[in-house]
């Protein structure tokens, strides 16, 4: 303790030390000391030292204070101390009046050698992990705190060393159940050091059940209304999530989407949000559109927004959109976040165009944000978003383009005024004095025409009113005359944009541009031109845009047929100018920046030039144009010959493609048909067997009262000996054996035409599995219903005789009932004598009569139910009958499907002949043909695409 006294500044007389000399003392006391408490105050001297004295006590007692860790792991207070001192030898998080302006490249390059110094030996990063495992508060914590801090300094080569090392990453885990909430939240930090650009990594946390323990942290701490925490770990989420869609489809499959739902649950009131609750909600919403992210592959993307809408997620997004109060920076990124959730997916973007504002009269929500995207005084990026809303709104949603475009048509309008629509805001912002609503409003028409042929020839038919006492205009007409007028580079850009993406691909539109006269001359004249930088972006889309009405001219107007066009180019231009001014629009550096991303993020309005999907029809059409302008007019018209009979090709396997459709459509209701009969069938079934129950049921009924009337006729034999004379029991005797043999030949007779109908059935389930063998495996499952009404038929036919059996039996004891009358009719006269027989034979009679009457309603009771099985079998006959009827149709429509189909890979044969044929010929004049693989992987790549759209149809 007296060495430690002079080395913290006790009295001593001489020369004070050196802090390098004092750390070289302490070192080698750590070194050499024997005692535990020597080399533990040794320690916690240098830790004291460590962060005035960094670079002294790295260089020098690094390799010592390693050591300590090896060899003192019995001690925890000394290897708290040594790891202490190496997290201030290596972070750089050091107090800000302790850094110094000029050498923090100098800090930082420090810690990054001193890490690498120590991850130099593995086994040290192996021997720290091991320290992390322990539960003691000064072991676990420092070796939180250092770990994190060798991962910031020397990120990827520390991840390395602890993906190879044995359940590495499985510890550092561990540290997120700690019940000590500092562990914890730094080992969130940990975690996110860890985590960061490493897919193996992220998988393996991710799967180490990292996302129940993180949501039920946020949970824990209030969701958006916790501290940060939240924070730390919704950025942990991100790290596992962005770019990895292995854990997307985790966390998808692991329902947790749905646990995000109570996130974005504000109330009325949303004043005063802390700025610490806005960051959450920041990421909150930025985790969302990590799942939604269009650079994701489509189908994750795709199951993510239905699993959105399904658990209430985006109806909640919506309600926040619609709420009062919101801070502007959580308004705009909920719009984007919208925006992803519903771009492509039609059943969310039907939900999000019946959102209606919580205003009175209710307005659509979409209307609501278009009056903000047209305003010039809301904030730029809250614009920019609600465009891509729109945008993200119409993407692959003929019917929402549909919508937008009707309410521009002159049926449609409303004529009071009393509502705003969609289509009037986007004409209200093109022809706007604001150069940024018009590029907007322009943007946002042209996607609403995108892919849509039907769409642009519709929009010709708007008429516009332009002043009191003028003819209405044509909105195409409008369009040009505000170009020609020379407005702001930024006007004339959107309006070039929407009218390039409204001629593309529609010869119709294109006819009605080149029917103004000034349109041609206007567009030779502004490319011709030589002007400055500013001008040359408008020079190339005029250049395009004329391009388009060459490549898509129909030769309908004959001043401007595409031959003429051309000529007018070689005058007037010059093919190679023309070409040069062409390129100007995909060399421009703001259309490299709009070609990455389809979300419109642009550094200020000035920059707002391009729009994503624009780029995507000028990388297709700059090539053609190109090939277009130098083509001679009998390539041209060999061309348009070549195309007429690919799409005389197309028409055909299009009509055949719809047979098939209807074929299928057939046979499935067909098969609808089967299961109906099927269901029917068992349902009768059913019935059979509950009256088989019934009929069993009377019949024990039956035999116990045989038994019972047994019992009463020996009672009354065993009283009466006077019924035993005059022969009257052996002429009984006889008649009964007779009825006996009556009855067997009757059994027999039974018993004979009950093999006739087996044989019967037999019969036709031989035929009926002979066919089953022949036909496809598809139709078997449709007649299977036949066996069950075969083996129905057999069941109510052994019903049927078992109540005849029955009746035979019933008549047996009516007759018996009678003789014993006749008995006692003749045994009257000889006992009349004795009062008390007679008496008895009263009795017996009385019995009799009353069994005799049960009996016959017995009787009755059964011949109904006789009655109602013969209704049965006759249905079920009848049934069998519709089967067959049935069976024989599906055959003969079978072998016409199949006749049809011949005829049609006939068909298709030869068509392809006919294309690999025009394919030689267009090869021989130079033009380009695709193969047949290119053109099957495009198939297959818009498959899912073809089969919307049919169903749409």
């Amino acid at each position: 303790m007296n060495f430690l006294r002079g080395v913290m500044g006790g009295p001593s007389a001489g020369p004070q030390p050196s802090g390098a000399d004092t750390i070289q003392k302490l070192c080698d006391r750590v070194a050499s000391s024997t005692l535990l408490d020597d080399r533990r105050d040794a320690v916690r001297a240098l830790k004291s030292l460590s962060k005035k004295y960094r670079l002294e006590v790295g260089i020098q007692a690094m390799e010592h204070l390693i050591h300590v860790l090896q060899t003192d792991r019995s001690d925890s207070e000394i290897i708290g101390y040594a790891l202490d001192t190496l997290y201030n030898v290596i972070s750089n998080d050091l107090e800000e009046e302790e850094q110094e302006e000029n050498s923090t490249k100098q800090v930082d390059d420090l810690g990054s050698q001193f890490t690498e110094i120590f991850i130099k030996q593995q086994e040290n990063v192996t021997l720290l992990l091991t320290l992390v495992e322990e539960f003691d508060f000064h072991v676990r914590w420092p070796g939180v705190k250092l770990l994190t801090s060798l991962l910031k300094q020397q990120g990827p080569q520390v991840q390395q060393i602890i993906l190879v090392s044995p359940m590495g990453v499985s510890r550092l885990m561990d540290l997120l159940a700690d019940s000590r909430e500092v562990i914890r939240n730094d080992g969130v930090l940990l975690l996110q050091q860890l985590t960061k650009s490493n897919a193996a990594i992220q998988k393996i946390v991710a799967f180490e059940n990292a996302f129940e323990r993180l949501l039920d942290i946020i949970t824990e701490e209030g969701n958006s209304d916790g501290g940060i925490v939240v924070e730390d770990c919704l950025l942990l989420l991100q790290n596992l999530l962005k770019n990895n869609n292995s854990n997307q489809n985790f966390f998808k499959e692991g329902s947790y989407i749905q646990r995000m739902k109570p996130w974005f649950e504000v109330g009325d009131d949303n004043c005063g949000w802390s700025a610490q609750k806005v960051t959450n909600l920041h990421l909150m919403l930025q985790l969302v559109r990590v799942l939604v992210s269009p650079t994701n592959p489509p189908g994750a993307t795709s199951s993510c927004q239905k699993a959105m809408f399904h658990c209430g997620l985006l109806q909640q997004l919506c309600t926040i959109l619609m709420a009062t109060g919101v801070p502007a920076d959580i308004l705009t990124e909920t719009i984007n976040t919208v925006s992803e959730v519903i771009r492509g997916c039609q059943t969310n973007q039907d939900y999000f165009a019946s959102v209606n504002a919580p205003s009175n009269p209710p307005r659509p929500a979409i209307v609501v944000l278009l009056m903000s995207m047209v305003n010039e005084r809301q904030p730029f990026v809250l614009r920019c978003a609600v465009l891509y809303c729109f945008q993200c709104f119409l993407y692959k949603n003929q019917k929402g383009q549909g919508e937008i475009v009707s309410t521009l048509l002159p049926s449609t309008i409303d004529a009071t005024g009393n509502s705003v629509s969609a289509g009037q805001l986007l004409c209200g912002g093109l022809f706007s004095t604001d150069s940024l609503s018009n590029w907007c409003a322009a943007v946002a028409l042209a996607h609403a025409l995108q892919e849509n042929a039907t769409l642009k020839e519709q929009l010709l038919r708007v008429q516009l009113a332009t002043s009191i006492g003028n003819p209405p205009v044509s909105l195409l007409q409008q369009c040009t005359n505000i170009l020609s007028q020379g407005s702001k580079v930024q006007t004339r850009v959107g309006l070039l944009m929407l009218l390039c993406t409204w001629l593309s691909n529609c010869s119709i539109a294109v006819t009605h541009f080149l029917h103004n006269p000034a349109n041609v001359p206007f567009l030779t004249g502004q490319i011709a031109e030589n002007l400055g930088e500013e001008e040359q972006l408008v020079q190339g889309l005029c250049a395009l845009l004329l391009g388009i009405s060459i490549y898509y001219n129909d030769n309908s107007l004959e001043n401007y047929r595409k031959e003429k066009l051309k000529q007018l180019i070689e005058k007037r231009i010059g093919r190679e100018n023309f070409i040069e001014k062409l390129g100007f629009i995909s060399k421009h550096e703001l259309y490299s920046r709009a070609a990455q991303k389809p979300q419109p993020s642009f550094s200020s309005p000035d920059h707002m030039m391009f729009d994503h999907e624009f780029t995507k029809l000028v990388k297709e059409l700059e090539g053609v144009i190109s090939k277009a302008i130098y083509k001679s007019s009998e390539e041209d018209k060999k061309e348009e010959e070549v195309k007429k009979t690919l799409e005389q090709h197309d028409n055909i396997v299009t009509h055949y493609k719809k047979v098939i459709r209807e074929q299928d459509q057939e046979l499935e209701e067909l098969k609808q048909r089967i299961s109906t009969l099927t269901s029917q069938n068992e349902q009768l079934q059913a019935t059979v067997t509950q009256q088989v129950s019934q009929i069993q049921q009377h019949k024990d009924q039956y035999n116990l009262l045989k038994v019972q009337l047994g019992k009463d006729t020996q009672h009354h034999n065993s009283h009466g000996d006077t019924f035993q004379m005059n022969g009257i029991q052996t002429e009984e005797v006889s008649k009964l054996k007779e009825e006996l043999e009556e009855w067997k030949s009757k059994h027999e007779l039974l018993q004979g035409q009950l093999k006739e109908k087996d044989s019967v059935i037999e019969k036709l389930n031989s035929s009926q599995l002979e066919i089953g063998t022949t036909e496809q495996s598809s139709q078997t499952s449709k007649f299977g219903g036949l066996e069950h009404n075969n083996e129905l038929q057999k069941e109510l036919e052994m019903l049927r005789s078992q109540i005849q059996l029955q009746s035979v039996e019933i008549s047996k004891l009516q007759m018996e009932n009678q003789k014993l009358q006749v008995m006692n009719t003749t045994a009257d006269p000889v006992l009349g004598d004795s009062g008390a027989t007679a008496a008895t034979n009263s009795e017996l009679e009385a019995r009799l009569e009353q069994e005799v009457k049960e009996l016959k309603s017995e009787v009755k009771a059964l011949s109904e139910e006789k009655e109602s099985l013969k209704q049965h079998l006759d249905s079920s006959s009848s049934t069998v009958a519709i089967l067959q009827d049935e069976k024989s149709k599906l055959q003969r429509e079978v072998a016409e499907s199949k006749k049809e189909q011949d005829d049609l890979l006939v068909l298709l044969a030869d068509q392809d002949q006919k294309i690999s044929a025009l394919k030689i010929k267009l090869k021989d004049l130079g033009v380009p043909v695709e193969d047949e693989d290119d053109t099957e992987s495009g198939d297959q790549g818009d498959e899912d695409e073809d089969g919307d759209e049919e169903e749409q149809d």
